[in-house]
C-alpha cells in the first residue's frame, strides 16, 4: 500500500471523515480508493442513530405543547424530521 493511503487511513481512523478531494488528490489505486470509501461510509453509518417510534411520539407531544422556537421545540422538531426521513 502507498504512503498516501497509509496517511489517509490514519486520518480516517483519527477524525472519522475524509473528503472526496483528499482521496482524489492522493493518486491512489482503485483498490485503495474503494477501501477508503467503504470505511468512510461505514463510519458515517455508525454515527447515525435510529429514532424509535416512542421517541418520535414523545417529540410530537413536545411540538404540540412547547412554544415554537424554544430549545425544546427545536430539538423535538429535529427528532420528528429524522424519524420521518428514516421511515
Amino acid at each position: 500500500m502507498s504512503e498516501h493511503f497509509e496517511k489517509l487511513k490514519t486520518k480516517l481512523a483519527d477524525t472519522g471523515s475524509l473528503t472526496d478531494d483528499e482521496i482524489t488528490a492522493a493518486n491512489l489505486t482503485d483498490e485503495e480508493k474503494i477501501w477508503l470509501n467503504a470505511e468512510r461510509y461505514d463510519k458515517q453509518r455508525d454515527k447515525q442513530t435510529a429514532i424509535t417510534l416512542e421517541q418520535y411520539m414523545a417529540a410530537n407531544k413536545v411540538l404540540d405543547s412547547a412554544a415554537e422556537g424554544s430549545p425544546e421545540f427545536n430539538e423535538a422538531e429535529k427528532i420528528v424530521e429524522a424519524y420521518e426521513k428514516q421511515a
